[in-house]
């Protein structure tokens, strides 16, 4: 059996970070993976980088990891060296493509193939699963020949059958205050909140809304 502790949306905040690899260590899991967005909304970057790499999680990029980047290139006026958050995010993978314990995993920040924005949006502002997006996703991924996708982006919480495939986000560790392990080959899914808070099913920045519903962690 293996392990694989599940993080995504970290966004340059520590403390929710250290707690999630906290648990990580506690639970003893064999890996660990970040679904990206780094960067952005705070500015704890790069200790929230060190701790990332100080547990030896593979992460894969976000669109606020290229937007930092882009940022940080627009400042540049010689021939210096990045920072050392831009040298760290530029070397990230868009993609993770493996297979463990016998099921193919993909991930990927927004959505396949390669996508950093739009998204698997399943759930509505009060963080109910919306029936018709679960049908459209499970139709758009009809011909995805994979067991497991792992995604983040939506700051939504959710483990979908869709389709053939089993669809994880495990939200973000600052703003739906969780993280999540995946148990192989079993696809078994336990749910942890951080921050001593309620882990919020759906967090809506675009609206300054924070909807509190506890999230349902029991595996699917």
């Amino acid at each position: 059996m293996t392990s694989l502790g599940l993080i995504s949306d970290v966004h340059a905040t520590a403390a929710p970070l250290d707690e999630a690899l906290t648990i990580f260590r506690r639970e003893a899991v064999d890996q660990i993976y970040c679904l990206g967005d780094i960067a952005g909304y705070n500015d704890e970057l790069e200790s929230t980088i060190k701790l990332l790499q100080a547990s030896d999680c593979k992460c894969i990029v976000g669109n606020h990891d290229l937007s930092y980047i882009e940022k940080m290139i627009a400042l540049k006026d010689d021939d210096s060296d990045m920072d050392i958050s831009s040298s760290y995010l530029q070397q990230l993978p868009a993609v993770i493509d493996t297979v463990i314990e016998g099921k193919s995993i993909y991930m990927v920040h927004a959505e396949p193939p390669e996508a950093c924005h739009g998204g698997i949006k399943l759930r509505d502002k009060t963080g109910e699963i919306i029936d018709e997006r679960v049908e459209m996703w499970a139709e758009n991924l009809a011909d995805f020949d994979h067991d497991i996708l792992l995604v983040g982006h939506t700051h939504q919480v959710y483990i979908e059958k869709l389709g053939e495939t089993l669809v994880i986000n495990p939200g973000s560790t600052v703003f739906n205050h969780c993280c999540m392990i995946l148990h192989l080959p079993e696809m078994r899914v336990d749910t942890y909140p951080l921050s001593g808070k309620p882990v919020v099913r759906t967090w809506n920045w675009g609206e300054h809304v924070i909807y509190a519903n506890r999230c349902k962690t029991d595996s699917r």
